[in-house]
C-alpha cells in the first residue's frame, strides 16, 4: 500500500487548543479539542497532545506517515520560532522559543506562525478567500487576532508581528488592555471585551435580572443570541456597541489595506448577523468615500476550530 503523508496542525488559543492531522490536500484525518490552561507549564499541552499523536498514528496504520509540525499561536514569529509576550497566555509562554521546545518531542520540520495567520493561511488554502488576493480574516475568540493577505500571500512585515489590529487604539483613554496600552479594540471586541462591556452595563444597571444571569451562566453566547433575537433590549443594546466599535476598527484597517473582504471565524464571530450588521454599517459610515460599500463582511465557511489547523499544516508548503 502506498502511504501518504500528514501534518500535525495545532491551534493555541486563550481558552482550548484544536489539533489534527491534516492531509496533504487539507483532509482533516484526525482532529481533537482541549483546554489550554495557559497558566501552566506548555509542557503539559504538548504531553496531551502528542499522545494522542501517538493514538492516531496507530490508527491511520502506515497509510500516512507523520511529516512536519505546524503551529499556530498567538504572538508566534514565522521567521524566529519565538512566542514573544503574549496577551492571553501565561507566564510561562512569555519569550518561549516555541520550535525548539516541541522538537524535543519528535525531532522533525516544525514552524509556528501567529494563530490569526494560520486561520488566514487555511482560509486562503481552502476557505472564501481562495479566490482573493487582499483580505484579512479576523479571529474573535479570548482577544482579537488578525491576518492580513496581501497579494495573495500572507504579510508578515520585517518582524513577524504585522497584522496586530487587536491592537488598534479606539480609544486612548479607555479600557486598559494586557498589552499595556489603553483602549485597544480587543479590550471591547473579543469575548474578553464582551465581559467588560457586560460589567460595565451592570455597574450602570446593577439589578437587571438579564444581566446578572448572563454574568452567573459565565457570558454564555447562546443565550445572547437567543435573548437578541426575541428583543430583549438590553443585548440588543450591547451587540449594537459592539458592533459600532468593531466597525471603527475595520474602518481604520481599511485605509491603510483597503482589502476585498473581512473575513470572520471563530468564538464571538458566532453571533453572526447579530454583531456584524452593526460593524457594516459603522465600517461604511467611517470609511473614505471612494471605500463606502465596497469592502465586504463575511463570515468564514470552514467548520469552527478548523481553520486554525489546516492553516498551520500549511506552513511547510
Amino acid at each position: 500500500m502506498k502511504s501518504s503523508y500528514y501534518s500535525l496542525g495545532i491551534d493555541i488559543g486563550g481558552t482550548n487548543t484544536v489539533f489534527g492531522a491534516i492531509s496533504n490536500d487539507g483532509l482533516i484525518l484526525k482532529k481533537d479539542s482541549i483546554l489550554t490552561r495557559s497558566s501552566e507549564d506548555p509542557g503539559q499541552l504538548f504531553d496531551k497532545i502528542f499522545e494522542k499523536n501517538k493514538v492516531w498514528k496507530k490508527e491511520l496504520n502506515n497509510r500516512y506517515l507523520f511529516k512536519d509540525i505546524g503551529i499556530g499561536v498567538p504572538n508566534g514569529n514565522y521567521f524566529t520560532g519565538m512566542v514573544k509576550d503574549p496577551p492571553n497566555l501565561g507566564q510561562e509562554w512569555q519569550n518561549l522559543d516555541l520550535v525548539k521546545f516541541v522538537k524535543k518531542y519528535q525531532d522533525i520540520p516544525v514552524k509556528i506562525t501567529n494563530d490569526a495567520n494560520a486561520a488566514a493561511m487555511g482560509e486562503k488554502s481552502f476557505g472564501v478567500a481562495k479566490e482573493m488576493s487582499n483580505a484579512v480574516v479576523i479571529t474573535l475568540g479570548t482577544g482579537l487576532g488578525s491576518g492580513l493577505i496581501i497579494d495573495g500571500k500572507v504579510f508578515y512585515g520585517h518582524d513577524g508581528f504585522a497584522g496586530e489590529l487587536g491592537h488598534i487604539i479606539i480609544d486612548p483613554k479607555g479600557r486598559i488592555c494586557e498589552c499595556g496600552r489603553q483602549g485597544c479594540l480587543e479590550m471591547y471586541v473579543s469575548a474578553k471585551g464582551l465581559k467588560y462591556t457586560i460589567d460595565d452595563y451592570l455597574s450602570r444597571f446593577p439589578n437587571d435580572k438579564t444581566l446578572l444571569n448572563l454574568k452567573d451562566n459565565n457570558f454564555d453566547g447562546k443565550k445572547m443570541d437567543e435573548l437578541f433575537d426575541v428583543g430583549e433590549s438590553i443585548i440588543q443594546e450591547i451587540y449594537e456597541f459592539t458592533g459600532d466599535i468593531l466597525g471603527q476598527g475595520l474602518a481604520q484597517a481599511s485605509t491603510i489595506l483597503s482589502p476585498e473582504a473581512f473575513i470572520f471565524y471563530g468564538g464571538l464571530s458566532n453571533a453572526k448577523h447579530r454583531i456584524l450588521k452593526f460593524a457594516k454599517q459603522s465600517m461604511d459610515a467611517n470609511l473614505l468615500g471612494f471605500q463606502k460599500n465596497n469592502i465586504k463582511i463575511l463570515l468564514s465557511k470552514l467548520p469552527d476550530g478548523e481553520a486554525g489547523i489546516i492553516g498551520a499544516s500549511c506552513l511547510h508548503k
